[in-house]
């Protein structure tokens, strides 16, 4: 722009030539506007906040990815979800919830989390008898708990969360036959049937027992072979036993515990028929008793969070291993 100061006056050619150039800047004007406009419309190339271009609409994305979100006009919206002030960008497929995949895709695992909270205010419905195929048993027990009153239904329960985490995190469908949703049970013989109803893949009953102080150790049981009544185990014998072996190998190897010294011969495995549980299983089930309640070791060992985490490491990892063969 050139500068005309006082006594000075524009030459008539420089006004001539400025007339045609204002019409022409006063025509383009709009034009470019009217771009922009359209440009932004369709969703064109933006300018975040730093000065850098990037495509309206990569925000989510972004974020998906665990990246920082854009910021300024390229950015499809602010951190709460409302606009910024340019049009919204559709959404684009890294923006969509991932599919959790894994080793365990297509495998299903239920976890039992033995005995309930609640079972000591309904002694008289878990007291009742239920059909297991050899006879007929309680439906179930109130379970133990430590001397300074931790429940092993308390116990059971946190391990099994942690073990629905680790297990989805390798791709598998978890369901529990109980979380803490119901007042009392189920039954043994509804615990078998949800398994079964659920084509389970491997069952594994958590548990901690209730033996004499100076017991200690951890022990898997196994169904035997029994063929009576509604029980039938004879199909699932063979890889309900192939599941409790990997399930004690990685539990001795994540824990750092030792196998039972008062059941199982110090093999850490025992083979029962009169559990409603395992009787009435048509997929692979075993039972862990994690360690002895009633003994101030192993207490110690049950009421510790981070112990808890690695017993439901090991277990899980069994799973993991009898499951991928």
């Amino acid at each position: 722009m050139s500068y005309v100061g006082p006594g000075f006056e524009p030459s008539p050619p420089r006004r001539s030539r400025r007339r045609p150039l204002a019409v022409a800047l006063v025509a383009l004007v709009p034009g470019a506007l009217l771009g922009w406009v359209v440009f932004e419309a369709v969703g064109g190339t933006g300018t975040g906040s730093d000065g850098s271009a990037g495509a309206v609409g990569t925000t989510a994305s972004a974020s998906a990815s665990g990246s920082p979100r854009a910021s300024g006009p390229s950015s499809s919206g602010s951190g709460d979800g409302k606009a910024s002030g340019s049009p919204k960008a559709s959404p684009t497929p890294a923006a969509s919830a991932p599919v959790v995949s894994g080793p365990l895709k297509g495998k299903v695992v239920v976890i039992d989390p033995g005995h309930n909270p609640g079972n000591f205010q309904h002694t008289a419905e878990i007291n009742r008898k239920v059909d297991i195929g050899t006879n007929r048993k309680e439906c179930d027990t109130t379970g133990t708990a430590t001397n300074s009153g931790y429940k092993e239904a308390e116990f059971t329960l946190d391990v099994a969360h942690r073990m629905r985490t680790l297990l989805e995190a390798q791709g598998a469908t978890v369901k529990l036959t109980q979380d803490g949703d119901r007042p009392f049970g189920p039954c043994v013989d509804e615990r078998a049937r949800i398994g079964n109803r659920a084509k389970a893949d491997a069952v594994v009953s958590v548990h901690a027992d209730g033996s004499a102080a100076g017991n200690r150790g951890f022990h898997v049981i196994l169904p035997g072979s029994v063929h009576e009544g509604a029980a039938d185990t004879r199909a699932i014998v063979a890889p309900s036993r192939a599941l409790g072996e990997r399930v004690a190998g990685n539990f001795v190897r994540a824990t750092g515990s030792a196998p039972s010294n008062y059941i199982g011969g110090g093999t850490g495995l025992d083979t029962r028929t009169d559990l409603g549980g395992l009787n009435l299983s048509t997929v692979p089930k075993v039972f862990i008793e994690c360690g002895n309640m009633r003994d101030s070791k192993d207490a110690a060992l049950l009421t510790s969070g981070a112990w808890r985490q690695k017993a439901a490491q090991g277990i899980s990892d069994g799973i993991v291993s009898f499951l991928r063969g």
